[in-house]
């Protein structure tokens, strides 16, 4: 089967996926105060946070337009699969969609599958991973979208964040909040209900809330012997490996994925 994978730039991919020509990035726009970061492949993180980290508001991000998918699907595969950023969280779902009905007024019928992930980051990974393994199957298209739907809705998503600085700008955390549980050293661990961020939980100190979502995410996958485990962050390459080893300690896993965030994500 001849077939074409495609995310929004909150699918962060490994540096070897990258240049694999059967994926393709569609980037959105970050916006700090007067300037603009397009994520893709010039986008500089290190510079990126300490520009959001000294400007006083929160970074604001520009999902992709209907043309730039539109043009993403004219391509030679006769298979496409679109994988976004959560719905809830972006415009990307509803672009992509859109590009697909233009797509298609313009050029006919075509297979594209545009599939909210209901995640970001690693859950779009593992999303996209797993679509490739039923592409190289050979199944069908109608089948390859079923299976990836439903595997959407078996994955689960956990994150935890170092600082609180940008829940602050954005609102959804008060000064008054902000200054105790920074005071503290208060770091909550985060999960995701049918897309939308949640808080699980909460544990003083970095490695603490990080074994507390090692924990809730091997008690919450059951059997995991035949589920790939994707992590992705940010800056922390060394955290990163410290969760590898603690969730690979605790549950056996069919494969093990590491990934950096890009712009996104990184927000």
């Amino acid at each position: 089967m001849r077939y074409k994978i495609i995310g929004d730039s909150c699918l962060d991919l490994t540096k070897e996926m990258r240049k694999d020509p059967c994926y393709s990035m569609i980037p959105l726009t970050l916006v700090v105060g007067e300037r603009h970061f397009v994520d893709d492949e010039t986008f500089d993180q290190k510079e990126f946070i300490k520009v959001v980290k000294e400007y006083p508001e929160c970074p604001k991000s520009a999902c992709p337009s209907p043309e730039m998918f539109k043009e993403a699907y004219c391509c030679e595969e006769e298979n496409v699969f679109v994988i976004t950023l959560s719905a809830a969280l972006s415009g990307s779902y509803n672009s992509a969609v859109l590009a697909r009905s233009l797509y298609e007024e313009e050029h006919g019928k075509k297979n594209i599958l545009v599939l909210d992930s209901k995640s970001a980051s690693s859950g779009q990974l593992n999303i996209a991973m797993y679509i490739r393994e039923l592409c190289d199957q050979g199944l069908e298209f109608d089948e390859i979208c079923e299976k990836a739907s439903a595997y959407r809705d078996r994955m689960n998503t956990y994150f935890v964040l170092e600082s609180l600085d940008t829940l602050k700008k954005n609102g959804r955390l008060t000064g008054l909040q902000a200054f105790f549980a920074t005071k503290l050293n208060i770091k909550p661990v985060m999960g995701a209900d049918n897309g939308t961020i949640i808080k699980l939980d909460q544990a003083r100190g970095i490695q603490k809330a990080l074994q507390r979502m090692a924990e809730i995410a091997v008690k919450e996958a059951g059997t995991t012997k035949d589920k790939r485990l994707v992590i992705a962050h940010c800056n922390a390459p060394e955290r990163a490996q410290f969760m590898k080893e603690k969730l690979c300690s605790m549950a056996d896993f069919k494969e093990v994925v590491i990934t950096d965030t890009c712009g996104v994500s990184t927000v």
